[in-house]
């Protein structure tokens, strides 16, 4: 601090210098707090070091073996303060639906007590009444004066508090217990919607509560249930018990692996796997394997049909090879020229992979998160040095898509653009990404993230996925760990997916995958059957047997139509004949048959004069 009461050069000159070095190690540290590309923290460097990984990883060839495992869990954990508690959507839903019971009482009910001309006499009086207003009403109507206006007030209905009138039906003819007088109930599927007066909600929600509490109360009793309707009734068919979860989980995804094998050729775009969905119990043991390879330059796709193939032997049994019968036991399609000459597979390829890389380099270095890998099992054995973990919840899923669906538009805008001659002006392809491009104005990325917030908030179901990137010292991606989490109350159940990848060319060589996919796409595999002539040919043999089919009924049209026309001759006039109806006269018949006569003589002369010019 600078100490203007002394006039001694020297000490002012030592006290400035201090302040300036104290402004500068502010400034600095200033600095260090905000400035995170000169100063990064720790999620700055966890996302310098991912962001490296996945540049390098994309831009090289490599392969991956990866295996996905299953398990449910109740959507709230039993020890939680929410358990026992359902969710805002379930609660609304069922407070709408709730049909109070009243004083009902099933067990007290005295059949011969019931009166059913007691019941006819009050709906005749009921009918009696509506036929009264309608005639006082009609006399309203007829009004003669055009300069007059005349109100009419029917004071013979009087209603209760409730709605009701003395007859028990209230202004849309419906009795307390919700039906007209023709036994029709208020609401069809919704008739246990009763009050959806919001007054009433708090009560409705109120028995539900208490009609739960009772239930529970009473261990295996069902008549104090609350009444929800058909609604109720589907939501607690929806519902998973914990014993159905712990079925699920002994019974099908403890013996459920999805298995799965890839080689990955950026410079030749190509991506070519093989899935396989396996089931292996004691006493089964079933695979299901399915081949496929994408080729973004070729703008083709290659599947082995085999495990589809019942299904299409089905559908279309007589044009659906044996296995026997095809030369290769995969099958390529391609684009329709059409299409690619628009748009190139490849060109699009390269906008994806750009896109996405742009927009995780884009998400907020809080959801990336440097994690300890010391007691880390998986990490251990692909020799990992350091993990990086990336939360994707709702929002952060939702900005991702719109990051990347704006840049993809981008990239193909910069691709239409520096190609004029391809795409002039009204191009069908430059029109649409212009028009995207002004939607894309219209909303942040961080917009599509809320939305998504928005539905998982209110709707039904709850995702979320957490990825680990395990590392090497050289930023080399090793592997990687996803857990994905899809769930909700209504279901009562949460299905974690645990995918885990190696991309270490040992775990490929030494898969039992790995003879499968060099037999359908190595470099001595047979040549994929063409799917696009195959395709073709079953178009021809269709037109073929339409155009077939059409000729037969142009012969049996006209053979038939003579009959039908013989037939018809004798119905319409033969009857009038036999009555004496003078009307219709042979002599008309005969100029027709005459007339005929000609006419098939003059095509025979025409013939024959034709005949004779041609000789």
């Amino acid at each position: 601090m600078i100490d203007f009461s002394t006039v001694d050069s020297a000490q002012s000159q030592a006290q400035g210098r201090a302040f300036n070095a104290s402004r500068t190690a502010q400034s600095e540290r200033y600095q260090q707090l905000f400035n995170q590309e000169k100063y990064p923290n720790t999620d700055n460097q966890a996302k310098s070091h991912l962001l490296a990984a996945i540049r390098q990883h994309l831009a090289t060839e490599h392969v991956a073996v990866a295996q996905a495992n299953y398990q449910a869990a109740p959507f709230i954990d039993p020890d939680s303060i929410d358990a026992g508690s359902s969710s805002l959507l379930r609660t609304i839903i069922e407070t709408y639906a709730y049909e109070p019971d009243g004083d009902y009482d099933e067990s007290a009910y005295d059949e011969s007590a019931y009166d059913e001309s007691d019941h006819e006499d009050r709906q005749t009086e009921a009918m009696a009444e509506l036929a009264a207003v309608s005639i006082e009403s009609n006399k309203c109507n007829k009004n003669d004066d055009d300069d007059a206006y005349e109100v009419c007030v029917v004071e013979d209905i009087n209603y209760d508090e409730d709605g009701y009138s003395e007859y028990g039906y209230n202004r849309d003819g419906y009795d307390r217990d919700g039906y007209n007088e023709y036994g029709n109930a208020e609401g069809g599927i919704l008739s246990g919607v009763s009050n959806l007066k919001s007054k009433n909600l708090l009560k409705n929600y109120e028995a539900i509560q208490m009609a739960k509490q009772q239930s529970e109360a009473v261990e295996g009793s069902q008549s104090s249930m609350p009444s929800t309707g058909v609604i109720g009734q589907m939501l607690s068919m929806f519902h998973r018990t914990p014993e159905q979860i712990a079925a699920s989980n002994a019974y099908q995804y403890q013996n459920l692996t999805f298995n799965s094998v890839s080689q990955y050729k950026p410079k030749q775009r190509q991506l070519q796997s093989v899935y396989s969905y396996d089931y292996v119990t004691p006493t089964i043991s079933s695979s299901v394997q399915i081949p496929l390879a994408f080729d973004f330059n070729n703008s083709s796709i290659t599947v082995d049909p085999s495990a589809i193939m019942p299904i299409v032997a089905l559908v279309n049994p007589e044009n659906t090879p044996l296995p026997n019968q095809m030369t290769s036991h995969t099958v390529s399609f391609g684009l329709p020229e059409s299409i690619t000459a628009q748009l190139p597979p490849a060109v699009l390829y390269d906008a994806a992979i750009a896109a996405i890389q742009s927009s995780m380099a884009e998400l907020g270095p809080e959801h990336f998160s440097a994690v300890d890998i010391r007691n880390d099992a998986f990490a251990k054995e692909v020799g990992a040095s350091r993990a990086v973990k990336v939360y994707f919840g709702s929002k952060q899923s939702g900005e991702m898509i719109g990051k990347t669906l704006k840049y993809m538009t981008k990239s193909l805008q910069d691709y239409v653009d520096a190609n004029p001659q391809k795409y002039p002006d009204g191009a069908m392809l430059k029109t649409a990404l212009a028009k995207v491009q002004l939607y894309n104005k219209g909303y942040q990325s961080a917009d599509v993230g809320s939305l998504l917030q928005l539905i998982e908030a209110i709707g039904p179901i709850s995702f979320n996925q957490i990825n680990y990137y395990y590392l090497d010292s050289s930023d080399r991606l090793l592997a990687k760990q996803q857990r994905i989490n899809i769930g909700g109350d209504l279901m009562g159940s949460t299905t974690s997916v645990l995918n885990q990848i190696r991309y270490d060319k040992s775990s490929f060589n030494k898969h039992a995958l790995t003879p499968l996919l060099t037999e359908s796409f190595g470099t001595n595999a047979k040549a994929a059957i063409d799917g696009n002539a195959w395709m073709a040919e079953q178009r021809q043999q269709k037109d073929r047997l339409k155009t077939a089919r059409y000729a037969r009924y142009d012969y049996s049209g006209r053979s038939g139509d003579y009959d039908n026309y013989n037939d018809d001759y004798d119905d319409d006039y033969g009857s009038d004949y036999a009555d004496g109806d003078s009307s219709y006269e042979a002599a008309e018949y005969d100029s027709v048959d005459r007339q005929d006569d000609n006419d098939i003589e003059d095509d025979v002369t025409d013939d024959a004069d034709n005949r004779v010019d041609d000789q």
